[in-house]
């Protein structure tokens, strides 16, 4: 299981975001998903932590606290859910002719 850390700083990187979650117990790895087109961080992550006490800890103590002047949504994080069309929606193949 892993934390979801919401409303994150841009400027947060992963090695910010390690060092405050080591208050709570040994972080086993952080994930910070960045946008496929512009490749700037999406303004949260992902941080999986040794045991689910430690995971506990740190949402209890982070849940709305201010950290790099935003206020954190610090949450166990939920299964991603696979959506219809394997992500691509509705969009149709573009032709030559789209051009």
């Amino acid at each position: 299981m892993s934390v979801y850390v919401g409303n994150l700083s841009y400027d947060a990187t992963d090695e910010d975001i390690k060092e405050v979650f080591t208050e709570y117990g040994e972080v086993k790895r952080v994930q910070v998903p960045s946008d496929r087109e512009t490749g700037r961080p999406r303004g949260f992550a992902f941080v999986e932590m040794s045991t689910e006490e430690e995971e506990e800890a740190a949402i209890e103590a982070l849940d709305g606290a201010e950290w790099m002047g935003r206020n954190l949504k610090v949450n166990k994080a939920r299964p991603r859910e696979e959506r219809p069309g394997g992500g691509r929606g509705n969009r149709r193949e573009r032709s030559p002719r789209d051009y």
